[in-house]
């Protein structure tokens, strides 16, 4: 399955359950437990990790489909953008972007 099916799949989930449609700072909130949730599973080595990370997903697409924006086709221009950019190590270790692109 792809993003955009899937953002189509939660949105139609949330509209016949009737979840939150229209409050978007409700939304961030839910996204938010539901990634402590994910953190949790993955800390505790709990079998529902995989389900916890599809919460976390779905909570995402839910937001982007508020919002009007196809995040199949954010997702693919921002992986096409982070290819083109290059980083080098800074004296810490961790890598510093060198270009913007």
């Amino acid at each position: 399955m792809n993003i955009t099916d899937a953002q189509r799949l939660a949105w139609k989930n949330k509209l016949d359950k009737g979840f939150n449609t229209s409050d978007i700072p409700l939304e961030f909130g839910l996204l938010t437990a539901e990634i402590g949730e994910a953190f949790t599973a993955w800390r505790k080595g709990l079998p529902d990790r995989g389900e916890e990370l599809a919460d976390v997903f779905l909570y995402l697409v839910a937001i982007a489909e508020m919002q009007g924006v196809d995040l199949g086709e954010e997702v693919t221009r921002k992986i096409e953008k982070n290819a083109r950019r290059e980083y080098t190590a800074g004296t810490n270790g961790t890598l510093l972007r060198t270009s913007r692109e």
